[in-house]
């Protein structure tokens, strides 16, 4: 896919940025994978000068075009021989037409926006390029490790085909108003095995991308890479399973059993959706839910516009005594793998995306795209003129975002969302009499699902 003096000219082109770049002093630039990291508040001497001359696209939504258009000039500024042209098009439309076509089509941008669960369905087709993501991560600051966090997943045989745009993961949504007059204190977290009131803690687990906050709160694999195969803990027999992980299962039924008791329609992937969102309007009995912080809009409006909202970090509601915990996800910025071997191309191209992501540009990149910078720490948008929610969703994100596992990303584990959701919805019609039980629902789907993968 590459041809190996080009890549070389390439990375000599970007180390020459970062170090003529870099703060003066004494201190060089360091992998931010081996440093301490540095604060991420302050602009790193603005874009890079001396860059070749080079014409680049790049794509941005709608909404996006002013910040973009921005941080375009601030390099055009500074490098009168680069263009940077804007390609205003939806993320999801423009990875499509990649992933349907080729590299090579004029209507794919050179620099583009995608969501971590694509990368490894592109990267397999050979629709991304590699970019010196070190680099940039030295220049922007911030990071204590790296790869601990998107850096890693965004890493795939050695390679970083793309740069971290935005991090995401669920919070707790609170109706405060809802939990005083239910008697709920919200000053320490919710027991789910507790409540009496299944309203009080709405989780739609039977949806997998809400279940596993509760099974990675317990360390239960759904499903793992293991040497050169896959493995999944809940084929396991009942009585093998460990202690901590069949509590966890236990917990599940128990609330499973609780709603099913009650006759709610919080198990339904039909009329789930909308018990919760009745139950948790202001005046109900809905207290506590997890969501996305893309969701705040419609959330705000079922609490009097916000006033009755609260917002927490995913461990406020805990499972048999651990807290949730759901996964480090979000966006990375990527290029096009045919400017890989034109070094003036991918020097801008990478130029483009540090200064996207720019700390010094936090607040007005969340303003224009909502997207949250992983090396940006919670007190700058606290210190910002933001609203109060939103400064509140920022924070518990951060905080969910740093104690989550990272989100598998590998393409086989696409058939575990119907596999989890079929067997616990199927609960709805066996009715099992015990958590073991309802368990042999989850082995003998999981069990068929690893069958599968063979």
């Amino acid at each position: 896919m590459k041809k190996y003096l080009m890549i070389v000219l390439a990375l000599v082109v970007v180390l020459a940025l970062v170090v003529g770049c870099a703060p003066k002093g004494d201190t060089d630039p360091t992998d931010p994978s081996q440093s301490g990291g540095t604060p991420a508040v302050t602009d790193p001497e603005g874009p890079p000068t001396g860059l070749a001359k080079a014409e680049i696209t790049v794509q941005a939504e709608a909404d996006w075009m002013a910040y973009y258009e921005a941080a375009a000039k601030r390099i055009t500024d500074a490098n009168e021989e680069v263009t940077i042209k804007l390609q205003e098009i939806g993320s999801f439309h423009h990875i499509d037409i990649l992933d349907e076509t080729d590299a090579s089509n004029k209507d794919v941008a050179d620099v583009f926006a995608l969501p971590a669960d694509r990368l490894t369905n592109l990267a397999g087709k050979d629709l991304l390029g590699a970019i010196d993501a070190q680099a940039i991560a030295a220049r922007l600051g911030g990071w204590t490790d790296f790869d601990a966090g998107l850096g890693g997943l965004f890493k795939l045989d050695g390679e970083y085909l793309a740069f971290p745009f935005n991090i995401e993961t669920l919070v707790v949504f609170a109706n405060e108003k809802n939990a005083e007059t239910e008697g709920i204190d919200l000053s320490k977290p919710l027991e789910l095995e507790t409540i009496e009131n299944p309203a009080h803690i709405l989780l739609p687990v039977f949806d997998a991308w809400f279940g596993v906050a509760l099974t990675n709160s317990a360390d239960i694999a759904l499903l793992k890479e293991e040497g050169t195969g896959f493995v999944s803990d809940l084929p396991a027999e009942w009585g093998e399973t460990k202690p901590g992980k069949k509590a966890a299962l236990t917990v599940l039924y128990e609330y499973w059993k609780l709603n099913y008791d009650k006759n709610t329609t919080l198990f339904d992937p039909d009329a789930g959706w909308g018990y919760i969102d009745d139950q948790f309007t202001s005046g109900n009995a809905g207290v506590l839910r997890i969501d996305g912080p893309w969701s705040t809009g419609s959330i705000k409006e079922k609490t009097n516009n916000g006033a009755d909202l609260g917002v927490y970090s995913i461990g406020q509601i805990t499972v048999a005594g651990q807290p949730l915990r759901h996964w480090q996800g979000g966006w990375g910025l990527a290029v096009n793998p045919r400017i890989e071997e034109d070094a003036a191309k991918l020097a801008l191209a990478e130029a483009m995306i540090a200064e996207i992501v720019n700390p010094a540009y936090a607040v007005d990149l969340f303003n224009a795209t909502g997207k949250v910078l992983e090396n940006v720490p919670a007190s700058v948008y606290e210190a910002s003129d933001l609203d109060e929610i939103d400064k509140k969703v920022i924070t518990s994100m951060i905080d969910s975002f740093h104690v989550s596992p990272g989100r598998p990303l590998f393409q086989e584990f696409g058939p575990v969302w119907d596999t989890w959701e079929n067997a616990v919805l199927s609960w709805n019609s066996v009715v099992p009499a015990s958590a073991e039980a309802a368990y042999g629902q989850l082995k003998a789907s999981f069990d068929a699902m690893m069958a599968d993968l063979k």
